[in-house]
């Protein structure tokens, strides 16, 4: 082939072209080969994915374990809450806590908690006889080592100007059973035994107390909705599979009975759902735990798999029919695979950066491993097994074998004497076919509705102006949802809605919301507290919030008792020899550490507990004062830590959770910026950022106005619409930029016939298999859900109503295609002049 230099051209600018023809040549080259190469072995490459998913699919029965550590899965790995509590457990032991406060533990532990409830208008203190039976029953229960830790009034009404803010009346009383297990095994299962009684025994008497409400939870109770949503979504997800088993053969079906492939689409769904079994297995096999987050891999891998299949397929009735099927399949994967392996590329770059060490959660860690996985698997099975599959149907189709029922089919002069049924049943479609129409496959549904209608309405002159005006509806929209992003590190998100947990939650953030949990103050140097500039500090520290404060309470004592410490050995020798020997003060033994060297006592560390007043939106509000105490912990002479055990939930989590998307965007974004200049055209690449980057920013905004937070399940869907969106974009955009027709508009409507069908069976049968996760009651797949609604709906709008009309009034430009081909029409026809000028007996007819 050779390359002529265009007038004005630089020299580099053609040696790039050189090179993009080189390589995508070389591509075309290898994908050919592969065609060939399994066109001539279609038996092994239907055999060893078959075996392969035999093996792992087994071992992924046998070795299936769930992950029983929820906050490994859902906390931020590198946490500095994670370090505040291993400093305040080094500190402050548990097993060393005589008569601990609720709010002394530095990790949740083994507990068990219920709200009682009153009737609407009824006060809860007046159900005391309810409350103590409640709390009796409990403290019987065998088996364990329990404390009744203190109790919690809600929906509290104060006795009208009462200055020490007397208690009327309250809705709710919640109750705290802390559980002695300080890391044993034996005291651990001793413990889980003891919550599953607790729970049972709080059903049993939620039927003896009618006139309470009772909503229990026990520590466990979080991992066991957490993995609840597998459970429930197990029927759902068999359903989805059907439905796009149904989709995918329906849209795949023609009324030629010789040309229609219901089959292959059959098939190819078959296909991907094998190679999702097999990644499982290998996940497994290699020591992972399933968590309920792993729920999202069979549609995100579906996605990407059955739009390789009905490319191909796609790809393969676009081929010459007079060819032998070797040749078609061949061709077929020249023409598809060089895309799919390019998409499938992009896949596995960004997942495999969500697998990187920079992702902090391992909840999305291990998912985007085990993405990783079944991308590698899904590209290997759309190749070899189905490939194989349209071997077998091209064979069938060559020897005229019926596409549904496989036997022969009888030529037009018996059909002829056949019944209309039967002649509508055994068709091949040569009478409907007239005589100027070279390709059959046109008369396909779809490619039909395109063609005939959709293509000419969606590039109408009149229709592009409410294009436009959707558009920036679209972006306004989008715009307005990307400033108000939340963080979603509330854990509720992730668990069944109707669970026992989300039920406790729920009540609890209505009538316990107006406090913070209680933060852990610890002092961890020597201070000297007996000075009145750190007693100063201390008051301003703990000033705007509620304090339960050793040091408080020792400074009203001195004063009351008209005892003067201000120096070290007073301060220290009342301190333990008066002070803390006093029966309503001895709790406090627990929260100073001394030491002794030689005959002088030396306070070496403590610690204080606050509670801040909050509003509706506690988590929030508490992640505020979590950010500006610990500066404070480095400016301040007082060196200290702040800590409850949600901090380590909290901590971070919004940061954590979009580094995997920032990450995986940027390594798109540097990749189509690396092949700017290399893959098939340099605007091919511009365009496919504009169009993923659009519909990255428009699901982002939109899911933030549907009131879905940033959690681990919507920012792997983020990842996931890069991807889904340069899946179904780049086809599209890259068969408009090559095209050589005369006008935009023409190339536009031959790239929507030539790839429109796939992305539209693809895109429906993605949308329509996520409805029955509407009906699995859990906040996950509610999430899950939304995110890939919202990402098929918006890929959906780009490919065919942004992109066609957009595309028709901005470049590339197709000038220079309309001059090339009116010069090689007036050289032709110069050709043809000087032909009848040499032979003047030429006698032309019309």
């Amino acid at each position: 082939m050779c390359f002529l230099r265009r007038p004005g051209a630089p020299a580099s600018w053609i040696w790039w072209r050189m090179l993009r023809q080189v390589l995508r040549r070389g591509l075309q080259s290898f994908c050919h080969r592969l065609g060939l190469c399994v066109s001539r072995h279609p038996v092994f490459f239907l055999t060893v994915p078959a075996v392969l998913t035999i093996t792992f699919g087994l071992s992924a029965l046998n070795r299936f374990q769930p992950e029983g550590d929820l906050e490994r899965l859902v906390a931020p790995s590198h946490s500095l809450a994670k370090i505040e509590r291993s400093l305040a457990s080094s500190l402050f032991p548990l097993d060393q806590s005589k008569s601990q406060l609720y709010s002394d533990l530095h990790t949740p532990g083994r507990y068990g908690r219920v709200i009682l409830l009153s009737p609407p208008g009824d006060n809860i203190l007046l159900q005391a006889e309810g409350i103590l039976q409640t709390h009796r029953a409990v403290l019987e229960m065998k088996d364990g080592r329990n404390s009744f830790i203190g109790h919690q009034l809600g929906g509290v009404v104060e006795v009208p100007n009462s200055k020490d803010q007397r208690v009327k009346s309250a809705r709710a009383i919640q109750i705290t059973y802390y559980l002695q297990t300080y890391g044993s095994a034996t005291q651990d299962l001793i413990g889980e035994k003891w919550e599953n009684e607790f729970c049972k025994l709080m059903k049993k008497l939620q039927e003896e107390h009618q006139d309470l409400q009772l909503y229990s939870l026990a520590s466990f109770s979080l991992w066991r909705d957490f993995h609840k949503t597998s459970i429930l979504a197990r029927s759902k997800v068999l359903v989805s599979l059907v439905l796009i088993l149904t989709t995918a053969t329906l849209s795949s079906s023609m009324k030629d009975c010789l040309r229609s492939k219901p089959f292959l689409g059959l098939l190819g769904v078959l296909t991907v759902c094998i190679s999702i079994v097999t990644a499982a297995g290998i996940f497994f096999i290699t020591d992972g735990k399933y968590n309920s987050t792993l729920l999202g891999i069979p549609f995100f891998a579906m996605g990407h798999g059955t739009k390789g299949v009905f490319e191909l397929l796609s790809g393969w009735r676009r081929t010459r029919e007079n060819l032998p099927f070797k040749d078609r399949v061949a061709d077929a994967y020249s023409d598809v695979m060089v895309t799919y392996t390019m998409t499938s590329s992009l896949y596995f770059i960004t997942f495999g950066m969500g697998a990187s060490p920079f992702t902090n959660i391992e909840a999305v860690k291990v998912f985007c491993q085990n993405m990783c996985v079944s991308i590698l698997l899904n590209y290997f099975y759309i190749f070899s097994f189905f490939g194989s599959c349209l071997v077998f149907a091209g064979q069938l189709e060559q020897n005229r074998y019926h596409s549904i029922f496989c036997c022969k089919i009888p030529s037009a002069e018996y059909l002829d004497r056949k019944p209309v049924w039967f002649q509508t049943v055994m068709s091949d479609g040569h009478q409907q076919t007239s005589h100027h129409e070279t390709n059959p496959y046109q008369h396909h549904f779809i490619q039909h509705f395109l063609r005939e209608h959709y293509n000419e309405w969606i590039t109408n002159i009149y229709v592009k102006p409410f294009v436009v005006i959707l558009y920036l509806i679209y972006a306004s929209f989008s715009f307005m949802g990307c400033l108000q992003i939340s963080d979603g590190a509330n854990i509720i998100n992730l668990l069944a809605s109707d669970s026992p947990s989300v039920s406790y939650a729920m009540v609890q953030q209505k009538y316990f919301s107006n406090y913070s949990p209680v933060i852990g103050f610890y002092v961890y140097e020597p201070l000297e507290y007996w000075n009145s500039s750190v007693q100063e500090d201390l008051r301003r520290l703990c000033s705007g919030f509620t304090a339960v404060s050793w040091v408080e309470q020792y400074y009203q004592f001195l004063k009351v008792s008209n005892i003067s410490a201000n120096n070290k050995s007073d301060f220290i020798s009342v301190l333990q020899s008066s002070f803390l020997k006093k029966p309503e003060f001895q709790h406090f033994r627990n929260d100073i550490i001394f030491s002794k060297a030689g005959d002088e006592n030396n306070i070496i560390a403590s610690r204080l507990y606050l509670v801040a007043r909050t509003s509706r939106d506690k988590q929030k509000e508490v992640i505020e004062v979590l950010e500006k105490l610990r500066p404070l912990s480095l400016s301040k002479s007082i060196r200290f830590i702040v800590f409850n055990p949600s901090f380590v939930f909290m901590d971070h989590y919004a940061l954590s959770v979009t580094v995997p998307v920032l990450i995986a965007g940027f390594g798109v974004l540097l990749v189509l910026i690396l092949t700017f200049f290399l893959v098939i055209h340099p605007l091919g690449n511009f365009w496919l950022i504009l169009s993923v980057t659009s519909i990255e920013l428009g699901v982002l905004g939109l899911m933030t106005l549907w009131n879905i937070d940033m959690d681990c399940i919507s920012i792997l869907c983020l990842i996931y619409t890069l991807n889904f969106a340069i899946d179904h974009c780049a086809p599209l955009l890259y068969t408009f930029v090559l095209a050589t027709e005369h006008t935009r508009t023409q190339c536009i409507k031959s790239s929507l016939q030539e790839h429109g069908t796939a992305i539209l069976q693809n895109i429906t049968s993605f949308l329509i298999g996520l409805v029955p996760l509407l009906f699995v009651p859990s906040n996950l797949t509610f999430t899950l859900f939304k995110c890939l609604l919202l990402t098929g709906g918006c890929t959906l709008l780009h490919c065919f109503v942004i992109l066609p009309v957009f595309l028709t009034f901005f470049p590339p430009s197709k000038k220079h295609h309309k001059k090339k081909k009116r010069a090689k029409r007036k050289e032709r026809e110069e050709i043809e002049c000087i032909e009848i000028q040499e032979n003047p007996d030429h006698v032309t007819t019309v």
